[in-house]
């Protein structure tokens, strides 16, 4: 049977269609057109599916309201403990993440998803979801700098002028914002490291491959991380 699972982010949609674990088909796109969602349901012979959204409000909600999608909730049963003392004010996207991760790993685990924010969220090996934090993302920094400051421009990243000492306004900013955003990020994995033992870290959203992570042989890249968890609730749901 073919699953379709949806997560609505801050800048883009995102379905995926599944076979089992296997992946078919994605698309990515700001939003999606009810003939080309009805087009792709009816290509796959879609019979079940979930949806993920970080916004109430969104025109590709009220087309899928027209489905019999699972919608992702704080509520909706998992494969995981959450102990988040916020439970109702977790980002679905940040749920989907760690359970697709815990699938893979079972000891402790760090997802790190650099997209419009940078999120860490942390599962221990007792299978319990325990937290993390919430970062500005890497494009949220520039834009940050032009709108809370006076003179300061509206720079776009070009790694051909990153440098150490940043010999202009543009290229300091450059140098500040990735810089910093590395160094934060590498920061963060090494006090884990010193609290967790036998910790992997995995790294998704569409900023990911912008820095080398230290220690590499612990780290691991998964573009669609947050869909392949949205796929592994359903079907956990499916099941009970």
């Amino acid at each position: 049977m073919m699953i379709l699972a949806v997560d609505i982010g801050n800048t883009l949609v995102k379905l995926a269609v599944f076979e089992g674990d296997k992946v078919l088909k994605v698309i990515s796109k700001k939003e999606v057109a009810n003939a080309e969602f009805s087009t792709l349901v009816s290509e796959f012979n879609i019979k079940k599916g979930i949806i993920s959204s970080v916004s109430a409000k969104n025109e590709t909600i009220e087309l899928l309201k027209n489905y019999n999608f699972l919608e992702l909730s704080y509520t909706t049963p998992l494969p995981l403990q959450i102990k988040y003392k916020t439970p109702q004010t977790l980002g679905l996207d940040r749920i989907a993440a760690v359970v697709a991760a815990k699938k893979e790993i079972f000891e402790n685990v760090l997802v790190i998803d650099m997209g419009t924010c940078v999120t860490y969220d942390f599962v221990n090996d007792n299978n319990e979801y325990l937290g993390g934090a919430i970062s500005p993302g890497f494009e949220m920094r520039f834009k940050a700098l032009n709108i809370f400051t006076g003179k300061l421009p509206l720079i776009k990243f070009d790694k051909d002028k990153l440098m150490l000492v940043g010999n202009s306004t543009e290229n300091s900013i450059i140098s500040g914002v990735y810089n910093g955003l590395r160094n934060e990020i590498q920061g963060i994995i090494n006090n884990y490291l010193l609290q967790y033992k036998n910790l992997k870290i995995v790294v998704t959203g569409g900023d990911r491959n912008l820095f080398d992570l230290e220690p590499k042989n612990r780290i691991f890249a998964d573009e669609f991380l947050v869909l392949k968890g949205l796929n592994k609730i359903l079907r956990f749901n499916e099941k009970k």
